[in-house]
């Protein structure tokens, strides 16, 4: 082959290079997304369940992911600048940190594992009925759905800071962060729904989830204060993973609780 068509096909080659360099790093963010998200997609299936209309509950993860793409979006653009601004990585540790404990120290929740007393004859069943019919109205309302929509949208944006800035270390091509970024918005949407059925099969996964958050915001605290005390990445996974195990562990069959063998 001439020399001349060995140099006409160098653009070629290199984009070749350029798709399939891009089509190995797409899955990587997206898996990334996934992974560091699950614990995420937890914390935002509870969130939902104060609302205790089903419909409700879809509406508000709709709205608030919808709310969420866009912070994340704009924290991507901006990562060069936010990602070094320590204030703002200290005020989403501490909100992650604050979500935990808050979480994990209230008493008398579902998550436990006990079951609610049920109603001894009709009449009682009728108006516990009623009772939850009223209360899933109070909820009903703009002010406690727009409540959850908020804190939806500002719980996603602090675990953004630690996804956004492992994407951004993988790729520096803004787009593919950006796409990256609205892949894991749409499967943190779907594994949200998925988990708020889980969360009242499964008595232990909210507390797993929880303390998973509140890992989380410590290694973000560690970042900040202690860089040198900050553990790997996949020591964080590997714990994480570990809390799942033991949040899977028990499962709610019929009206009592049993240990899975």
């Amino acid at each position: 082959m001439e020399a001349e068509s060995i140099s006409s096909l160098t653009p070629l080659l290199e984009e070749a290079d350029h798709w399939g360099e891009l089509l190995l790093l797409l899955p990587l963010l997206v898996a990334l997304e996934a992974v560091l998200s699950a614990d995420n997609a937890i914390a935002l299936a509870a969130i939902s369940r104060r609302l205790l209309d089903p419909q409700l509950q879809r509406q508000a993860l709709n709205l608030g992911l919808g709310l969420a793409l866009v912070f994340r979006l704009g924290l991507i653009l901006l990562a060069r600048w936010v990602l070094n601004f320590w204030p703002l990585q200290l005020a989403a540790a501490a909100y992650l940190l604050w979500l935990s404990s808050t979480n994990l120290l209230r008493p008398g929740e579902a998550s436990s594992g006990d079951e609610p007393e049920r109603p001894s004859d009709g009449a009682s069943a009728s108006a516990a009925q009623a009772l939850q019919g009223a209360s899933s109205s109070g909820h009903a309302s703009a002010s406690g759905l727009g409540a959850v929509v908020l804190t939806l949208a500002v719980t996603d944006l602090a675990f953004s800071l630690d996804s956004v800035a492992a994407a951004v270390a993988v790729s520096d091509r803004l787009w593919l962060v950006m796409t990256g970024g609205v892949i894991g918005v749409i499967a943190l949407r779907l594994t949200a729904e998925l988990f708020i059925r889980w969360l009242g099969i499964y008595p232990n996964l909210e507390r797993a989830g929880y303390l998973a958050v509140g890992l989380v915001g410590l290694r973000l605290l560690l970042r900040l204060g202690l860089p040198q005390l900050v553990p790997p990445e996949w020591t964080l996974l590997l714990l994480v993973a570990v809390l799942f195990l033991w949040g899977f562990s028990r499962r709610v069959s019929g009206e009592a609780g049993e240990v899975n063998p």
